[in-house]
C-alpha cells in the first residue's frame, strides 16, 4: 500500500465541537480585544468585540452581516495586524469552486512525472497547489492564520455546503490524499452584504454579528482615529452630513468607508468646512449611483447643511 493509499484508506472519525482543535487565545479579555483593534485604527463596539473575542477563543467562525461599507472586511485586516498574523483572503464570486478555493493539481508537473516513468505517485503533495482555504489550514509560517471568506453571499449555495466540513471540524478531505486537519484552526471571518439568504447549516457553525452603520459618536471616533489630520470641525461636519444622508431613502446609503474617503478628499482640496459648493463638487466620493447624486446635489444638499447648522446653533444656545 502506497503512502497516498494509506492516507485515503478511510475517513477519520468526525470531530465534535468539544474535541475540535482550538487555537491559542489571542487575547485574555473582551476589553483587551477591543483595545488591540483600536491600536490598528479599528474602533469596535463592545458587542462586536465580544463576538470577535469568543470566535478567537473558542475557534468558531465569525459570520458578519451588514451593508457594504460598514467595515466587515476591515475587521479581518485589523485582527491580522493587531496580532501579527498572516491574512489569507478568499474573495467569493458566482461560480467559485473547490479548485479555486481549496486546491488544484499541477497537471503539467504530473504529466512530466508520468513521462519520466519513475514509478512515483503523481497524486503526491509535491504536485498539490494550495488555494486560500488549504493555505489557511496549514500556513507555512506556522502561525495561526486569519482567514477572510469575503462576501459569501456572492458565491453559489453549493459552495456553502462545501464549506461545512471545514467550518465544523477544521479539516478538508482530498480524495487522492485523505483528510488534512488543521493543527491551529484559522481565525475565520465570513462576511455577507445581505444580497441573498445564507443557509442555516452554515450560520449554525458560526458566531453571528450584524455590523450596522455606527452611531454618530462611534463614527466620529473612527474618523478621528483613522484620519487625525482632518480638522476637528470638518470631521464633525462630515459625520453629521453622512449620518443625515442615511435617512434620505437613497438607493445605496454611504458606509464608513465613504465617510473616510470623503474626509480624505476634502483635506486634499484644503477644505476647512462644508459649504454647498464643496459638497456638490465632492459628493461623488460619498454617493456611488447617479440617481442618488442627482437627488441630493443642489437643493437637498443645501437643506441638509442648513438643518445641521440650525441644530448646531440650538446646541450652542443650550450649553
Amino acid at each position: 500500500m502506497t503512502q497516498a493509499q494509506a492516507r485515503s484508506a478511510g475517513p477519520e472519525p468526525e470531530t465534535s465541537p468539544e474535541t475540535a482543535p482550538r487555537g491559542e487565545a489571542l487575547s485574555q479579555t473582551v476589553v483587551e480585544t477591543q483595545s488591540l483593534l483600536a491600536q490598528t485604527g479599528y474602533i469596535a463596539s463592545i458587542e462586536l468585540a465580544t463576538a470577535i473575542h469568543l470566535s478567537s477563543t473558542l475557534a468558531r467562525p465569525l459570520f458578519l452581516e451588514g451593508e457594504a461599507g460598514t467595515g466587515k472586511t476591515a475587521i479581518a485586516q485589523a485582527l491580522a495586524q493587531a496580532h501579527d498574523l498572516p491574512l489569507v483572503r478568499l474573495q467569493c464570486y458566482e461560480g467559485l469552486d473547490q479548485a479555486a478555493a481549496l486546491y488544484d493539481w499541477n497537471v503539467a508537473a504530473q504529466l512530466l512525472e508520468l513521462k519520466r516513468d519513475t514509478g512515483g505517485d503523481v497524486y503526491d503533495e509535491r504536485f498539490l497547489l494550495a488555494r486560500p482555504l488549504l493555505q489557511a489550514l496549514r500556513h507555512p509560517s506556522g502561525k495561526r492564520a486569519v482567514l477572510l471568506i469575503d462576501e459569501i453571499d456572492r458565491a453559489d449555495a453549493a459552495f456553502e455546503a462545501f464549506l461545512l466540513e471545514l467550518l465544523s471540524d477544521w479539516q478538508i478531505t482530498i480524495p487522492e490524499l485523505g483528510t488534512i486537519k488543521a493543527h491551529q484552526p484559522p481565525l475565520t471571518i465570513l462576511t455577507a452584504n445581505g444580497t441573498r439568504e445564507i443557509h442555516d447549516a452554515l450560520k449554525r457553525r458560526c458566531f453571528y454579528a450584524f455590523v450596522d452603520y455606527p452611531s454618530r459618536t462611534l463614527e466620529l471616533d473612527i474618523l478621528r482615529t483613522r484620519l487625525p489630520e482632518v480638522p476637528a470641525r470638518l470631521s464633525g461636519q462630515v459625520v453629521d452630513f453622512v449620518q443625515a444622508l442615511r435617512d434620505q431613502g437613497l438607493f445605496k446609503a454611504p458606509g464608513v468607508a465613504e465617510s473616510l474617503d470623503w474626509a480624505r478628499a476634502l483635506v486634499a482640496l484644503d477644505a476647512a468646512a462644508l459649504d454647498p459648493t464643496i459638497v456638490d463638487a465632492t459628493l461623488g466620493a460619498v454617493l456611488k449611483y447617479q440617481d442618488d447624486l442627482a437627488a441630493i446635489r443642489g437643493e437637498r444638499a443645501r437643506g441638509i447643511l442648513n438643518d445641521l447648522s440650525a441644530l448646531q446653533s440650538e446646541a450652542q444656545v443650550l450649553f
